[in-house]
């Protein structure tokens, strides 16, 4: 079976050796992904923008995710996200977790990480 690997562009990605999101076995698993802005907010609203973009070209959306890990510094700064991650996920939500810890620079606000279904 073929893996498809898609690359985001992003700075990280060359550096640490990975990529935006793998196919594999009628899954995509997308990397965890810190957006753009200063705001746990501005970077969750770009980084489901990013992440919808790598479910995209994998051939899935938001509506086939099975499972989402949120990862933050401070868990006081996720109650703001709800509303777009409602958004997001609207009437499919998947099985999520929220972790508080350290990201890979001080001003990165939330991380999300995400395994979505491929239709058949």
């Amino acid at each position: 079976m073929a893996i498809k690997r898609i690359s985001s562009g992003g700075e990280f990605e060359p550096k640490l050796g990975y990529c935006r999101a793998v196919v594999a076995g009628g899954w995509v698993h997308v990397a965890g992904t810190v957006g753009h802005g200063t705001t746990a907010v501005e970077q969750c609203r770009s980084a489901l923008e990013i992440i919808g973009k790598a479910l995209a070209e994998a051939g899935t959306d938001f509506a086939h995710v099975a499972r989402v890990t949120y990862m933050l510094p401070d868990r006081a700064e996720f109650p703001a996200c709800w509303p777009m991650l409602r958004e997001a996920f609207g009437e499919n939500p998947p099985v999520a977790t929220m972790i508080e810890c350290g990201l890979i620079t001080p001003e990165d606000r939330i991380e999300i990480e995400v395994t979505a279904l491929l239709p058949e």
